[in-house]
């Protein structure tokens, strides 16, 4: 490879895998996105059983129609300050893989915005912030007009441990 060249088929390949619907949502005044099959459904926020000894943003657990589930506070989980629930805050109803298995988890996200599509030339690699800067769990910047929005990985976001934890949390 000559010198000042960049190797662009290992970025472009992963940004053709990441196009596609995403459901958009808000966080402060930053805009995410969520890949619409990850996405089950979206409730309004509702009470939340809380669980002790769980992570931080681990908010607690939820009754689902019959089956309870984990709820997470995505704000706290990015390391952004707590908030007061609005009538904008809603819960995202998520699945997860983690060993191949399965895992239904609530994100609880500002608001929820629109499913936008965003096409592969609208779509570049996370920005490099450092090797103490974990952004593994960003599939990349799409770029929405004059807005970027994170595409999450969804499956990334946590790490296996915190997994571990909130799914010990729901089976209590």
């Amino acid at each position: 490879m000559a010198m000042g060249s960049v190797d662009t088929g290992t970025a472009s390949s992963a940004m053709s895998s990441a196009a596609g619907k995403y459901l958009t949502f808000k966080l402060r005044e930053e805009s995410y996105g969520l890949g619409i099959l990850k996405v089950q459904e979206i409730i309004g926020i509702m009470p939340v059983t809380r669980v002790p000894r769980t992570p931080v943003f681990t908010r607690g657990v939820i009754n689902l129609r019959g089956k309870v589930i984990p709820v997470l506070d995505l704000r706290l989980k990015f390391g952004m300050e707590a908030t007061a629930d609005t009538e904008r805050t809603c819960v995202v109803v998520v699945q997860v893989l983690r060993n191949g298995d399965p895992i239904t988890m609530g994100l609880i996200v500002d608001e929820v915005s629109e499913v936008v599509n965003v096409p592969e030339d609208h779509i570049e690699p996370p920005p490099s912030l450092g090797a103490s800067v974990d952004t593994e769990f960003i599939l990349g910047m799409g770029k929405l007009g004059d807005k970027v929005v994170m595409l999450l990985d969804v499956d990334k976001a946590l790490t296996a441990e915190e997994v571990s934890a909130v799914s010990a949390a729901a089976s209590e």
